[in-house]
């Protein structure tokens, strides 16, 4: 063997040696299982932020964010809500409501611009539809509105049943429905979920502000703030 091949042979055994056996190769570590500490520092944490407690928080924190939405709480989710800053409002100075069509939230917001409470919900498809003897484009409208309308408990409407709701355009309301998808899929309403449905409709008068949004339509509504704010002034003298 001549000594070129003599000095490859030895480099290709030093590599050998250097290799480590098949299947030695470290594997990824899992991530850590969440403790029952984690969890509750989280469940403290999404209500510090203002998205109350139980898995309707999770679901309308992951839909904040930006998460895939699955009410379940993993490792990832859990760094986020450590991480996350509280959620601010569009507007702010005077008390109204909210509906980010983007994240499919809506915020209530009080007179100092703090957010008093955080709820999932699903506005309208964007589809047309054609269902008991109706037809037309499930659609929510962008922009500003008050609540004109409320009715307690159930009401009937040509489309379904409507729970609690709080009318705001054209016979659309803000209302409780047993479904509320994390994408938007209502003939054009607002709906949020059953369990709040009574306590939202009590914090919403008839007058109250209503700002429907997405990343390309906003409209404030301060003028109309401060319109209400001269009238009351007006009529206390």
């Amino acid at each position: 063997m001549t000594t070129s091949k003599k000095r490859a042979a030895l480099i290709s055994l030093a590599l050998v040696l250097l290799l480590p056996p098949v299947g030695s190769f470290a594997k990824p570590r899992k991530r850590a299982a969440l403790k029952q500490s984690d969890i509750r520092a989280a469940q403290h944490r999404l209500g510090e932020m203002g998205f109350g407690g139980g898995q309707g928080a999770l679901i309308t924190f992951q839909k904040w964010e930006g998460l895939k939405v699955t009410g379940s709480l993993t490792r990832n989710d859990y760094e986020a809500i450590m991480n996350a800053s509280a959620p601010q409002p569009r507007d702010d100075g005077y008390r109204h409501v909210e509906v980010d069509l983007d994240r499919q939230v809506l915020l209530l917001v009080d007179s100092e611009g703090a957010i008093k409470k955080i709820l999932p919900v699903s506005t309208g498809s964007g589809k047309r539809y054609k269902e008991k003897g109706m037809r037309g484009l499930a659609y929510t409208p962008r922009g500003r509105f008050r609540i004109y309308n409320k009715l307690s408990g159930w009401k009937k409407s040509p489309l379904g049943l409507l729970y609690y709701p709080n009318y705001f355009s054209d016979g659309l309301a803000i209302h409780g429905n047993p479904s509320v998808p994390h994408i938007p899929q209502s003939h054009g309403c607002v709906r949020i979920p059953m369990s709040s449905a009574a306590e939202m409709s009590k914090r919403l008068p008839v007058g109250t502000i209503v700002l429907i949004y997405d990343s390309e339509s906003f409209v404030s509504a301060k003028d109309w703030a401060e319109e209400d704010k001269r009238k009351e002034a007006m009529s206390v003298r």
